[in-house]
C-alpha cells in the first residue's frame, strides 16, 4: 500500500509538472500571438477541461484551414460545452480567433482557441 500510494503520487507530480508547463506555454501564446493577458485561473480549468489530449500532438492543436476541424470546434466546444445556439455567429467567432491567433501560425493550441472562445461569448462560468 505504501509503495502504491508512493507511486500514485509520483505520477501526480509528473502530470500536474508536466500539465503546468503547457499551461505556462499557453499563456505565452496568448500575450505573444494574441495580445491576452491570460486569467490563470480560467486559462487551468479551460486546460484541465481538454483532458489527455493535451499531451498529444496532433489532439493539442487546432487547424485554422480544416473545415471539418472547425465544425468539431463549434458542434464538440461552442454548443456542447458552452451551451451556445448554433448560428452564424458561432462561425464568425471562430473565424475572428483563428485571425488573432495568426492565420500563420502553425501551431495553434486547442486550449489557446477554447479560452479566447470561452471570453468572447463570456462563458467563463461553465468553468
Amino acid at each position: 500500500s505504501y509503495y502504491f500510494n508512493y507511486f500514485i503520487n509520483t505520477l501526480n507530480e509528473i502530470i500536474m509538472s508536466k500539465r503546468d508547463e503547457l499551461i505556462a506555454k499557453y499563456a505565452t501564446d496568448l500575450k505573444d500571438k494574441c495580445g491576452v493577458n491570460a486569467d490563470m485561473d480560467l486559462l487551468t480549468k479551460v486546460t484541465i477541461g481538454c483532458g489527455p489530449s493535451i499531451y498529444n500532438k496532433d489532439a493539442a492543436t487546432v487547424s485554422g484551414s480544416d473545415d471539418k476541424e472547425l465544425a468539431t470546434v463549434k458542434n464538440n466546444f461552442l454548443i456542447k460545452k458552452l451551451g451556445l445556439n448554433d448560428g452564424a455567429d458561432l462561425d464568425s467567432a471562430i473565424a475572428s480567433v483563428i485571425d488573432t491567433y495568426g492565420q500563420s501560425n502553425r501551431n495553434k493550441y486547442r486550449v489557446v482557441v477554447y479560452y479566447m472562445l470561452v471570453k468572447h461569448f463570456n462563458k467563463e462560468s461553465v468553468y
